[in-house]
């Protein structure tokens, strides 16, 4: 692998700079029409980007499809442990018409000069170390979610795409559509502090979905999967199907159940509409109510999780599924001077009409414009690190069984040693951070 501090020029900008400086001289004489992308449905060789898929799986597989429809992507590479998924995604390579490379390890991409951008769409116990190898190897990088297993792994995420200038997209899209609700709350018009409401009148946690079995016995590793690689960084646990494929979503060794998978579609775009990617204020006391003792390997139920901001902002999770769940009429946002309602009614009728004389949130950059322009896009990953950190203090709280002070700047627990052996997990050998 590449050191972390050479410079990068992909193949793509290396072309660009040379016809740049030639266009007027060589290209009409000795390049042909099609490698400038002046046909019909072609694209210029400079103007394409070779990208790769790691973990194709589910979500890996639909990147995979995504990408291969597209005349401005090459797909160079797939990778999979689980040697079944990664035939597949040759096959599917190989109906579009499109030759790639099968790896089982990741680092052999990583080590590839060619690929400009990698997906990483494995569980989320492996997320920080590949995106952050990616980051070292001058790669960009779209990462599904969760973004991390613990709040550790994400600042060092963080720093290392910053470090090495690279460019971050998290696998959720929330904030593109809560333009109208960022400027609702920037207007003022709702007034402050707020109290936001989150539960199952308009979210999904998936809680019983996600939640893990505590009655596993040991099975036969397949032989088509790699389960020590699997587990990469994890503790070593026997293989059982359930741990493995999806479900692994139930444990917490890989995930942190529904609360994490679907928080990280919930809450970003609601840290956006508050205005709080640029200076969070929080959230500085978390408290839940779950069962008790939380069992040590497997995600089990939870039915509120409830933050307090620094700047009194209030957000309440409710999941419906275990506990009491909330009527059906709590507002959606509530401020002391108007509300939202799950069905889209506000308090006064009339506050979106009186939004309109305010002006537009500055638009947010997409994944493929960042490549583009070289700037990070609306989901980067500072943005889904305070994201991800907001998901495991409520997973944390429900782990001790307690409330929890939270300091946003220094990222640990204020005098609690308990919950703070949950901030930085070690990783089995020879994986480390």
């Amino acid at each position: 692998m590449r050191n972390g501090d050479s410079v990068k020029v992909s193949r793509r900008q290396f072309i660009g700079s040379i016809f740049g400086a030639t266009a007027s001289l060589a290209i009409p004489t000795i390049v042909p029409a099609q490698v400038l992308g002046r046909r019909t449905g072609s694209v210029a060789p400079s103007d394409v980007s070779v990208r790769a898929v790691i973990g194709v799986g589910g979500m890996g597989v639909a990147h995979l499809r995504n990408l291969l429809q597209r005349k401005d992507v090459r797909v160079a590479a797939v990778c999979d442990v689980d040697k079944n998924h990664l035939a597949n995604a040759l096959r599917i390579a190989e109906k579009a018409g499109t030759k790639c490379d099968g790896y089982t390890d990741y680092r052999y991409i990583l080590d590839r000069d060619d690929v400009d951008v990698v997906y990483i769409a494995t569980p989320p116990h492996w997320h920080a170390l590949q995106c952050i190898h990616a980051a070292q190897a001058g790669k960009d990088i779209y990462c599904e979610k969760p973004m991390t297993r613990f709040i550790y792994e994400g600042r060092v995420i963080a720093d290392t795409v910053k470090r090495h200038g690279v460019i971050f997209h998290i696998g959720t899209f929330g904030r593109y559509g809560a333009r109208v609700w960022r400027k609702l709350i920037m207007s003022g018009l709702l007034g402050k502090p707020l109290v936001i409401t989150m539960n199952r009148h308009r979210y999904d946690w998936k809680v019983k979905m996600w939640s893990g079995r505590i009655d596993l016995e040991p099975q036969p590793i397949p032989p088509h999967l790699d389960w020590d690689m699997w587990l990469g960084p994890a503790p070593y646990k026997p293989y059982h199907p359930h741990r493995c494929h999806g479900s692994f979503r139930g444990y917490w060794d890989y995930d942190g159940g529904g609360f994490t998978d679907m928080g990280s579609h919930y809450f970003d775009p609601i840290l956006y509409m508050l205005g709080f990617d640029e200076n969070c204020p929080g959230p500085v006391e978390v408290e839940s109510e779950a069962e008790f003792p939380a069992h040590p390997d497997a995600v089990r139920l939870w039915g509120k999780i409830i933050y307090k901001f620094g700047d009194g902002t209030i957000i309440r999770c409710v999941s419906g599924e275990w506990g009491e769940p909330d009527p059906p009429d709590v507002p959606w946002i509530e401020g002391p001077k108007g509300k939202v309602f799950n069905d889209g009614r506000t308090d006064p009728p009339d506050l979106l009409k009186q939004l309109e004389s305010y002006p537009d949130p500055e638009p947010l950059i997409d994944f493929e414009t960042a490549l583009k322009v070289r700037k990070q896009p609306g989901g980067n990953a500072e943005v889904s690190h305070r994201v991800s950190t907001i998901l495991h203090i409520g997973n944390i709280s429900i782990r001790v069984g307690r409330k929890v002070i939270w300091d946003p700047v220094k990222e640990q627990f204020i005098g609690d040693d308990e919950a703070n052996r949950f901030v930085n997990i070690p990783y089995r050998a020879p994986w480390h951070l």
